[in-house]
């Protein structure tokens, strides 16, 4: 009843028919659903790859575009499995197949794993001893090596025989070979683990937490008497962090080697692998500040190690450059890269003579090194890249020789590319959209620094009869200045009925965090953000989208701004963006909005609260309401710790200003949050109630940070549905 008064009083005001050619539940059963290519694997003979299509391993051959094989069936084998993903043994005659996964925080998980003899066709699990994570093959595929009840242990294949490394692991105390919960959320690491070469050692990351403090969270069960407590690890800005240490483990005498990573112990160490010497493992160390990065190498016989390499920022270091350190064949050079330049690009560097040379050059920015094709005579091997090269608002693949020189585009400048490259270099699929085309995904030759399509694998044209029949709208990209004077980009979505000569309430969405980005050359098409988007200009809504200064891909300058005072540039701009757009015709100033989610729904909060009645209504979906609430590694990578920075803190919380508040303000969070903790909502919801402030709230229990399960995110959107039509 609520729900259709309050949309019955929004027709009357927008003198609209409020109805839409979609609903909520519409976006949430598929109608929109884009195919793309699932669990795609490229086999050792260029000539093949496969891919997991309705619940079987199929073999394509490249050439004929044809399959030729269905290598496994998860229906037609006993046990019949569900296959959540599959790996290939490096001579395949093996596959490690993945069922039951079950997701623990955002990317960690248990699983049962089984090995598949692909001539024998037998299939056996991986271990009878309880659930796995993260199985992995040795190089020479006679072992898996898997993590389970924070331990690591190994199963030899041939001697079908399960060997513990460890066993000292314990929840909530000692984790080794899997990492921590604020490493997984931060540095996007679950698998701790890593084999060498030669797969006769192991190393392996441990995490000792026993002195980082525990966050209680409640969860309600229908019929129980009192809730559960669960209690986990989490290192809030300024608190301890896990003590980490590597340690080697030697396959053939069980022999553990620990490695010197320095005397300080109060350090990250985001990512290790081995380099092409099976006796010398490769560390990355970053110090608590993150704006140094070293990269060690430790010999795998002594434990002893060196730093060869070092990268440091006067602000602080992006994580994303750890995952491009790649080593040549040569045994001296790798790749890696910087932003010493004002922007990310890739460097050469010879770790013997100390030499660092840079490859890219420009006003853009490379956004992901995807690998090098080596050559005998190495500057005129090819590396393959992503850049912004075209617009921060595109994604173009790119080769260039090492040398610098050679570049050229293989893909379509203007929208989005990504690319997977197979391991010889002959091919890539392609998956391209921009921001009026879905998703077409194809197969694609390499041939002397040239390509050529060689079929298309998916077009999504159901998608985009889909969104013809659900009249879905372009976007309208537009430039705005940001309070500086300085220019960013957003994008409208209209009205299909749209006429200039009338004025519309407008809704701003906008994550705006540190190197993030929201407007894109991209299609969207199946994002359920973006469709509600859409759904509300049917309702008579326009929708800007926007970026400000702190958000990515357009330099150094740009985006560390907000070094040390998160969200004081970024509220700025979102006051200068909406003063904008209220003096456009087209739009009515007194009914401008703003929303977001997590960070978004910080920025959103801030806002609202300092916007000085710019914005008649705000949604802030589970915010920060202040940073010393969030954990360390990224509160203390834009901020410093609360004891080195502590106005940092708080002269942009929400909390602090939130006497202000003029207008609608919904505040909603999951109970269940483990990442942004409902301890942000309570804290806020306290001083707004404390300054006599009304505002609405709603929170989902048990619901995580992405209020997912169990029909939430439908009635979420339907919630802030009925909060803009009769508040907007």
């Amino acid at each position: 009843m609520f729900r259709f008064l309050t949309t019955t009083f929004a027709c009357l005001a927008l003198s609209s028919t409020a109805q839409t050619t979609f609903t909520i539940e519409d976006i949430y059963q598929g109608r929109f659903r884009q195919e793309t290519v699932d669990a795609i694997r490229w086999m050792k003979d260029g000539s093949f790859y496969t891919a997991l299509e309705d619940n079987k391993i199929i073999k394509y051959d490249i050439k004929s575009g044809s399959a030729i094989v269905t290598l496994v069936d998860g229906d037609g084998i006993s046990p019949k499995l569900e296959i959540d993903d599959y790996r290939f043994s490096s001579d395949e005659s093996k596959l490690l197949i993945m069922t039951d996964r079950m997701s623990i925080y955002r990317r960690s998980f248990t699983a049962e794993y089984y090995i598949y003899d692909l001539e024998s066709k037998a299939i056996q699990p991986l271990s009878e001893n309880g659930e796995q994570s993260y199985a992995t093959f040795a190089p020479d595929g006679s072992k898996v090596a898997f993590v389970r009840n924070n331990n690591l242990f190994y199963t030899d294949l041939d001697a079908n025989n399960e060997v513990a490394i460890t066993a000292s692991g314990k929840f909530n105390e000692l984790i080794h070979g899997s990492s921590d919960w604020v490493y997984e959320e931060e540095f996007s690491i679950t698998k701790t683990f890593f084999w060498a070469p030669d797969s006769k050692k192991i190393g392996y990351i441990s995490f000792d937490e026993s002195a980082v403090k525990e966050y209680n969270l409640q969860l309600w069960s229908e019929g129980d008497l009192y809730p559960v407590d669960y209690r986990f690890k989490y290192p809030k800005a300024g608190e301890m962090n896990s003590e980490v240490t590597v340690n080697i483990f030697n396959i053939e005498n069980g022999e553990k080697i620990g490695i010197d990573i320095g005397d300080e112990k109060d350090i990250y160490i985001p990512r290790m692998q081995w380099t092409k010497d099976a006796n010398v493992l490769s560390i990355i160390r970053m110090n608590r500040l993150q704006n140094q990065l070293e990269i060690l190498h430790a010999d795998a016989a002594s434990g002893k190690s060196e730093v060869i390499y070092t990268d440091k920022s006067e602000t602080y270091l992006d994580i994303d450059q750890v995952d491009d350190l790649t080593y040549l064949n040569d045994g001296k050079h790798f790749i890696t890269s910087s932003e010493q330049s004002g922007f990310k690009h890739l460097y050469t560097y010879n770790w013997t003579s100390k030499e660092l040379k840079q490859i890219t050059n420009g006003d853009w920015g490379v956004t992901d090194f995807l690998g090098i094709e080596e050559n005998k005579n190495l500057s005129k091997s090819r590396l393959y890249y992503l850049s912004t090269e075209a617009s921060p608002l595109d994604r173009t693949f790119y080769q260039i020789s090492l040398s610098g020189k050679n570049k050229t585009a293989l893909s379509p400048i203007n929208g989005t590319s990504d690319v997977d490259l197979s391991s010889d270099f002959k091919y890539f699929i392609l998956n391209y959209e921009n921001a009026t085309t879905p998703l077409q995904v194809s197969l694609n030759q390499l041939k002397s620094g040239k390509t050529s399509k060689l079929k298309d694998l998916e077009g999504n044209e159901e998608h985009f009869k889909a969104a013809e029949t659900g009249k879905l709208v372009e976007k309208e990209f537009y430039k705005f200045k940001t309070a500086d004077g300085q220019e960013s980009d957003g994008y409208f979505l209209k009205p299909a009925n749209f006429d200039p000569s009338k004025k519309y309430p407008v809704l701003i969405f906008q994550y705006s965090g540190p190197g993030s980005q929201e407007v894109a050359n991209d299609w969207q098409g199946s994002d359920s953000r973006f469709l509600w988007h859409q759904m509300l200009t049917q309702l008579g809504y326009i929708v800007s989208v926007a970026d400000t200064r702190s958000t990515g891909y357009r330099g150094v300058d740009f985006q560390k701004v907000s070094y040390k005072q998160l969200g004081k540039y970024e509220t700025e701009d979102h006051i200068a963006h909406a003063k904008y757009l209220g003096k456009l015709p087209f739009i009515e100033a007194t009914r401008i909005g703003i929303w977001g989610w997590s960070y978004g729904g910080y920025a959103s909060s801030l806002a609202m609260f300092k916007g000085d009645g710019v914005f008649k209504t705000a949604i802030a979906v589970a915010p920060v309401t202040t940073w010393r609430f969030y954990d360390t590694i990224y509160t203390e990578r834009y901020l410093q710790r609360p004891q080195d920075n502590p106005s940092g803190y708080d002269d942009n919380s929400p909390i602090t200003h939130a006497s202000k508040l003029e207008g609608n303000f919904l505040l909603v969070h999951g109970t269940g949050d483990d990442n942004v903790h409902f301890q942000n909502t309570v804290a806020l919801q306290n001083e707004l109630i404390l300054h006599g402030k009304q505002f609405e709230s709603f929170y989902y229990p048990n619901r995580t940070h992405g209020i997912g399960d169990y029909n939430a995110r439908v009635h979420l959107y339907n919630l802030m549905t009925d909060f803009i039509l009769k508040s907007l």
